[in-house]
């Protein structure tokens, strides 16, 4: 799962729209809105791309994308 409130406000900091998520990954706007809302998993090669649209670094990938399944690992 992706951390929607970090990806929306990173939009948000960029003005990106939800049909520039879709045009980036070459997707359907309806399905863009379901993989940032957690509705549909992103892929790996999706995820790349976003981040690179994002323009967010290595170091910051996992607070975007991995946050929820670090903190289920760290958990248990």
């Amino acid at each position: 799962m992706v951390n929607t409130n970090k990806i929306k406000g990173r939009m948000k900091e960029l003005e990106l729209t939800q049909a520039d998520v879709a045009h980036c990954l070459n997707i359907a706007q309806p399905t863009a809105n379901q993989k940032i809302n957690n509705v549909r998993p992103f892929d790996l090669d999706e995820a790349e791309k976003l981040s690179h649209l994002l323009h967010i670094d290595a170091g910051e990938f996992g607070k975007y994308f991995l946050l929820s399944e670090l903190h289920n690992a760290t958990s248990d």
